[in-house]
């Protein structure tokens, strides 16, 4: 005998209440491209509309410049400076292509892309990417709709839902609070050797994963919502609830695009950063370039690329939602 689906256990309403809902009430059908596809599709709509892309990149670079700074040039050397060290007292000589990989690897895991911020620089790095978000969205809104569109017109109309993606964002910065906290107690753990225990650590793995499964749950909602939320006329409350409707039953497959995205990032960053490092290290034997912060522009301008590839990605993934 069939059996009979409550009210509060429809699709428009998922889990809102305390009666039990049944999983097969919820079988989301979701037929979209691969992963593979996926990331192909980002960077051929990346590449095909360049002419649109690459000002905007160079756009956000110059306001990124301007706005908050380069990383110092002498910081930078430092790194290079103290991997010479090191390996001049371990007795092994570094390659090009080794130093030029574990340069980055210092660069990136010691907050050396982090310039010396006060609040005010905060603010405007947070500025610079929500204005690279809206603007990238609404390129790819128009373009879609193959509509023909100049940067400039995106600039100026992209803009409108500034407030309410702002307003999604904040949500989203609250709902990392567990990955904040995840990140205090490691550092305490740290200081007081609490992970030398065995039992203390398999607790405090325990403790972590919990933490990153309660975020990654929340934001996997909210990361929607934020692409969701630049509609024009569309209210922030209502972009949280329609992304959480929209993610029912998807969330699993919605994290495993995210990690893919990451792994592409990573190895973008890797091919494009490590030859060019090294071309600078072949450069600084020259005097006149010693000084030229080459590699620190080139962070900057990667940092930006990755934020225009990441909402490309982003994007194209909620449109093939919307189509399902």
């Amino acid at each position: 005998m069939a059996r009979k689906v409550s009210e509060a256990s429809q699709p428009g309403s998922p889990h809102k209440s305390f009666r039990r809902s049944y999983r097969e009430d919820y079988v989301r059908e979701l037929n979209v491209p691969g992963i593979m596809q996926h990331i192909f599709t980002t960077f051929k709509m990346i590449f095909e509309n360049w002419r649109l892309f690459l000002p905007l990149l160079g756009l956000a670079v110059v306001l990124a410049i301007v706005l908050v700074g380069l990383m110092s040039q002498a910081t930078y050397e430092q790194f290079g400076i103290m991997l010479d060290q090191i390996a001049n007292e371990s007795g092994e000589e570094l390659g090009g292509f080794a130093k030029s990989g574990l340069l980055l690897l210092s660069t990136i895991t010691t907050g050396g892309l982090a310039m010396e911020a006060g609040e005010s620089v905060a603010v405007f790095g947070v500025l610079i990417f929500l204005m690279l978000w809206l603007t990238t969205i609404f390129i790819l809104r128009h373009k879609m709709a193959k509509h023909e569109l100049k940067l400039r017109d995106a600039l100026y109309n992209a803009m409108t839902p500034l407030l309410s993606t702002l307003a999604v964002f904040v949500v989203a910065v609250i709902q990392c609070i567990p990955i904040f906290i995840l990140i205090i107690a490691y550092s305490a753990a740290v200081q007081t050797d609490f992970l030398a225990t065995p039992f203390y650590a398999l607790m405090f793995l325990v403790f972590a994963g919990l933490m990153i499964l309660l975020s990654s749950y929340l934001l996997s909602s909210s990361i929607i919502a934020l692409v969701a939320v630049s509609a024009p006329g569309l209210y922030p409350m209502v972009a949280l609830r329609t992304a959480s409707e929209l993610m029912v039953g998807r969330r699993i497959r919605f994290v495993i695009r995210l990690i893919a995205l990451i792994v592409v990032l990573i190895i973008m960053w890797v091919v494009v950063m490590i030859p060019l490092i090294w071309f600078d290290l072949g450069m600084k034997n020259f005097d006149w370039a010693v000084n030229i912060p080459f590699i620190p522009f080139c962070l900057v301008a990667m940092t930006c690329f990755t934020g225009i590839y990441s909402t490309v990605y982003l994007y194209i993934y909620y449109r093939w939602l919307l189509d399902n």
